[in-house]
């Protein structure tokens, strides 16, 4: 008999914890998927435990015990650093390697990369795009920020919806102009951070501009669902995940693009939006650790993809399965995957990253709107927030 393993043709029992989110559970895409692997691997005899866990909780549910972690769970890739450090998510390797490096989106591959080694095995895109109310803006409105603020509209009205997502949407206006944080990938710390630079302030004056203009509506004042039940807000940013709340709300009026271009210091840039993904991962304490890869590579793969996509609406990372006939005609996919491909930035995957840019950032538009933030005091400002990013 092989060493770990069970003699030829005999069946091996063995038990699998799958985390996932509620989504994957309430559509049977988990359960189904599960199944299919079960048919496939006959040398199995698997024992299933699956339990919710969000792609946005995994990284805490796991470290906190990671032996009795799931052995196969679907997390948010910005949560990789953290996981990898802790020596709780393994190295992927031979095909499943393969796999990523050449089947997934020239866009996704590296969010589940940290020094050229794979961890995970990317199953959706994560960024936002545009929606628009097509009573209020057209397409040729809606082709740069400074045409949606020009539009003339009623007075009850906002042209554009400003929302920071705690740093995650204030990053599309400074990336946009070529700013940067640890370099343009966002790996080389040495390289520090230009935010204030006189590009870096002629976006914060920009933004001071916008967010006080009136027709300009301010995140935690009113909401976007407010807004658009009564056809009062132009353009606003937001992800795949609430499109069925505005496709209820606004009917054939709802429009989806690429979030635009701005000019803040006299030259047309495009915005960038922050690039991530869903992915797959593998504790690195699995018990089963060879069906564990296995099963990841099973419901990563093309075929499960558009599986997912068709049970659960989630866009595939896979080039083949992004190319499928279902989804190029699926104008939300299709958005998606331009705002991918033409209007993004990959997130910067590091832990000096994660645990400063989310609460420094987090508060430029914040004080912006309580005018503690003013073009008088800007560069002092952005000055303080580089030096708190860098701090050794």
């Amino acid at each position: 008999m092989p060493q770990g393993g069970a003699a030829s043709g005999e069946t091996q029992d063995i038990a699998l914890k799958v985390w996932c989110p509620q989504n994957q559970i309430d559509t049977g895409t988990m359960s189904q998927m599960q199944e299919n692997f079960a048919a496939a691997h006959p040398e199995y005899n698997i024992t299933w435990t699956t339990e919710v866990v969000g792609e946005d909780k995994c990284q805490d549910e796991v470290l906190k015990d990671v032996g009795n972690a799931a052995d196969v769970f679907l997390f948010s890739n910005d949560q990789l650093p953290q996981l990898v450090e802790a020596g709780a998510i393994a190295q992927l390797g031979g095909d499943t390697e393969a796999m990523v490096r050449n089947d997934m989106a020239d866009s996704v591959k590296d969010t589940v990369m940290i020094d050229d080694k794979v961890y995970g095995i990317p199953f959706t895109h994560n960024t936002f795009f545009m929606y628009y109310d097509k009573t209020l803006l057209d397409e040729s409105d809606i082709t740069s920020l400074e045409k949606i603020m020009a539009k003339e509209t009623a007075d009850d009205v906002y042209n554009y919806y400003f929302e920071s997502a705690g740093g995650w949407k204030l990053g599309c206006y400074y990336y946009g102009a070529g700013c940067s944080i640890f370099g343009p990938d966002g790996s080389d710390l040495s390289a520090g951070v230009d935010w204030n630079s006189p590009t870096g302030l002629a976006v914060t004056n920009y933004l001071i501009d916008l967010i006080n203009n009136p027709k300009c509506a301010f995140d935690g004042e009113i909401t976007v669902s407010e807004l658009i039940e009564s056809h009062r807000l132009g353009a606003w940013f937001d992800g795949s995940w609430n499109y069925q709340l505005y496709k209820d709300a606004l009917g054939e009026d709802l429009g989806m693009a690429v979030i635009p271009t701005f000019n803040p210091d006299g030259t047309d840039h495009q915005l960038l939006g922050f690039y991530g993904s869903k992915a797959i991962g593998v504790n690195a304490q699995s018990k089963n650790m060879a069906a564990a890869v296995q099963f990841a590579a099973f419901i990563g793969n093309e075929e499960n993809q558009i599986l997912r996509y068709e049970l659960s609406q989630q866009v595939p990372a896979n080039k083949a399965a992004g190319a499928s006939e279902k989804v190029l005609a699926d104008p939300l996919a299709t958005v998606l995957i331009n705002e991918s491909n033409t209007a993004s930035v990959a997130q910067p995957v590091n832990s000096t990253f994660s645990a400063r840019y989310w609460s420094y950032a987090g508060a430029i538009p914040t004080e912006i709107r309580s005018g503690e933030i003013t073009k008088d005091n800007a560069q002092e400002k952005l000055d303080a927030f580089v030096a708190a990013m860098t701090a050794e």
